[in-house]
C-alpha cells in the first residue's frame, strides 16, 4: 500500500492512536464489557424468542396471519 493513499493514512492514525494510549485501553476494555452484557446476558434474560414459544415449526405462516389479521380493521 502507498504511503500517500487514504487508505493508508487513515489506518495508521488510528494504529499510531491506539498504540499510544493508556487511558484509552482501559476506556475500549470497559466499552468492549457493556456491550457484551448488553448483547450476550440482557438478550438471553429478557428478550425471549417469541416466534419459538408461540409457532414452533411454522413461523413463517404465524407472522404471515398475525400481520393480516392486524391489517384489517
Amino acid at each position: 500500500m502507498q504511503k500517500e493513499s487514504f487508505l493508508y493514512r487513515f489506518f495508521n492514525l488510528y494504529y499510531e492512536g491506539f498504540r499510544n494510549m493508556k487511558l484509552g485501553r482501559t476506556l475500549w476494555t470497559i466499552i468492549l464489557i457493556k456491550l457484551f452484557v448488553i448483547f450476550a446476558i440482557l438478550k438471553v434474560f429478557f428478550f425471549p424468542n417469541f416466534l419459538k414459544e408461540h409457532a414452533p415449526g411454522n413461523e413463517s405462516s404465524y407472522v404471515a396471519t398475525e400481520l393480516i389479521d392486524r391489517a384489517e380493521p
